[in-house]
């Protein structure tokens, strides 16, 4: 452990006291040696701290062994938990003294300078508000593992664990200049790849100090999750690497630093390969420490990118150039692959086709229909993300609403057709079986599937994203703009799960309230429609007057386009939706009638039985 964070102490020192001035490319001011040198040491520290917190968790939750049908925290998973709330406090600790450090570094003040006018620098720079969201997402962590004895909850916090990991990074580098989109995307698979790969690690050497009975299923669980993490951080490393090094940018010191953090991954797969599953551990540690360090210096150089070509204002919105306006041709075949939603669509994909596969060759069955619904579904994700359809998505708001009903209404209702996790229960061992049922009966899923929960997302969204101010806002940052499509995707994934989901609900409802549920806000989807092609202002107009797309001459004009197809297109996953509700229901009613004509053959009428005892007990009352 000492050698790690020595190195990672050696590379940040080296890095920022060779870098020499690195402001003046940019055409900021220098904030002083002093603010940028402590400005790296506590970014590192913040980095390390959140790293192992995240790493911890999914250390505890997935990688120690939990006992069948327990909830509970066995003692090991616990100490890893602990571990993750006492790294969080560093972390918040850390993130918030970032903030001020990240203020005054982005705005050539000194520390005290930046201090006395921080909300203001705070309000006109993004990193900055980056760190306040770590800091927050920090503490929250340590709150909640401090005081979590549930397995069901330490799952749950990881999710703002990893978010607050993210949020920094997203906010760098990678968010500014052309092909931006493709570098966020990446790094956002990279992040929490390297967190879980990082603090895992350190919550294994605590593990191996006090083992238990369980020790070679640790192992093989830690390598097989981190060996898919190191393969996930080569790819996404060298995706953002070339964006932020441009096609002539492959010599300086970034480069360098790009290439000793691949080669670190590249070459702990090989030393376990060769060595086993225990003895690399400690060069697993030196790797990360040379992986951190080098990873913030890569934050504090400039990208060579930066230094060759000066982005267009499409290209510094949107990461990418809209020339033309969008043919059928260019949204056919005009493709810019969504590195999230895009490559999620067709994991999806591939995990399902492998699980019906295995359930074919231990000779069971699956539907068809659910096989091709869930297909259909992915397909769609991936056409509107990735094809011309998602690149114009982001420019026109008519095309954008063409993304949005499908994301929110289409998609997800074939998705929930598909029975993704009957499926799951049918193919999984014992282990990953009982993680998905604690999480499909937890407290947090009862909730978002509460039937008013997920109608009020599911059609209230609407109306606060695009008629308070908030759509504008998103659409200016990439991954504010990923993060709607996502909220777009899961809330319509949610309500018609309650309303047509093959798979069991927390809460069931019987058919005739599927229905009256869908009724209930089917008038709300068409209500959204009609405002918009009503409606006399242009929403997000600053955003889009920033594109000057020549092309789009009437922004009120694309704006009702709109609103046009949000009420058609609305409409007919509606119908879709009614037509597999009934027969859902036509269904059920066959089966209960067939259940009761062989209760009835075989002499056993439930209900005649129920009411029999009810006379009975009626009876005894009286006497």
């Amino acid at each position: 452990m000492i050698a790690a964070v020595g190195s990672v102490l050696c590379v940040v020192i080296v890095v920022m006291g060779a870098a020499g001035d690195v402001y003046t490319a940019l055409g900021d001011s220098d904030p002083g040696r002093l603010t940028s040198l402590a400005f790296g040491l506590v970014r590192t520290l913040a980095n390390a701290a959140a790293t192992v917190t995240a790493g911890a968790l999914a250390f505890g939750v997935f990688v120690v062994p939990a006992p069948p049908r327990r909830t509970q925290l066995t003692a090991h998973a616990y100490a890893a938990v602990r571990t993750a709330s006492t790294a969080a406090m560093v972390w918040c600790a850390a993130a918030t003294a970032a903030i001020v450090l990240s203020a005054a570094d982005a705005s050539g003040q000194t520390f005290s300078v930046a201090l006395e006018h921080l909300g203001g620098l705070v309000s006109a720079t993004e990193e900055p508000k980056a760190w306040i969201c770590s800091a927050v997402a920090a503490a929250v962590v340590a709150v909640v593992a401090r005081a979590t004895l549930t397995w069901t909850t330490s799952v749950l916090v990881l999710l703002p664990a990893l978010a607050g990991v993210l949020a920094p990074v997203i906010a760098g580098h990678v968010a500014n200049g052309a092909w931006h989109d493709v570098a966020t995307n990446a790094m956002a698979w990279h992040v929490p790849a390297a967190a879980v790969w990082i603090g895992s690690l350190v919550a294994l050497r605590s593990y191996l100090r006090r083992p238990g009975s369980s020790v070679d299923v640790v192992l093989r669980r830690y390598h097989r999750l981190t060996a898919v993490c190191l393969v996930v951080l080569v790819l996404s490393g060298a995706v953002a690497g070339a964006v932020l090094t441009g096609p002539a940018g492959l010599h300086g010191g970034y480069v360098v630093l790009l290439l000793l953090k691949l080669f670190v991954c590249v070459l702990v797969l090989l030393l376990r390969a060769r060595w086993g599953a225990r003895r690399p551990l400690a060069a697993e540690l030196v790797a990360v420490g040379l992986a951190l360090g080098a990873s913030t210096g890569l934050t504090h150089l400039v990208p060579p990118a930066w230094s060759r070509t000066r982005p267009s204002a499409q290209e510094t919105v949107l990461g990418y150039e809209l020339p033309d306006p969008p043919s059928a041709a260019e949204l056919v075949l005009g493709w810019r692959f969504d590195l999230v939603l895009g490559l999620g669509a067709v994991l999806l994909a591939a995990a399902y086709v492998v699980a019906v596969l295995a359930l074919r060759r231990r000779g069971d069955a699956w539907p068809v229909g659910r096989t091709a619904a869930w297909l259909l579904g992915c397909a769609v994700v991936l056409v509107v993300t990735s094809s011309g359809v998602g690149r114009y998505a982001a420019g026109m708001f008519s095309t954008h609403m063409v993304a949005h009903m499908s994301l929110n209404m289409l998609a997800p209702v074939l998705l929930v057709l598909g029975g993704p996790a009957t499926l799951a229960l049918r193919v999984l061992p014992a282990g990953p079986r009982w993680w998905v049922t604690a999480l499909l009966h937890c407290r947090a899923t009862r909730l978002l599937a509460h039937p008013a929960v997920a109608a009020t997302t599911f059609v209230g969204s609407f109306y606060v994203l695009y008629f308070s101010g908030l759509f504008g806002a998103a659409m200016r940052l990439h991954w504010a703009h990923q993060l709607m499509n996502i909220h777009f995707l899961i809330s319509g994934y949610v309500f018609f799960w309650l309303v047509i989901g093959v798979d069991r609900a927390p809460r069931a409802l019987p058919h005739l309230a599927r229905l009256g549920l869908l009724f209930s806000v089917m008038p709300f989807h068409a209500f959204f429609g009609v405002i918009l092609m009503n409606k006399q202002t242009v929403i997000a107009e600053y955003f889009y007057r920033t594109l000057d797309l020549t092309w789009v001459p009437d922004l009120l004009t694309d704006q009702r386009l709109g609103g046009g197809i949000a009420w058609a297109t609305g409409e007919i996953p509606m119908l879709v939706v009614v037509l597999a509700l009934l027969r859902q229901w036509a269904v059920a009613d066959r089966r209960e009638a067939v259940r009761f004509d062989r209760a009835t053959d075989t002499g056993h009428d439930d209900r005649l039985a129920a009411y029999n005892a009810m006379l009975a007990e009626l009876s005894g009352r009286k006497n």
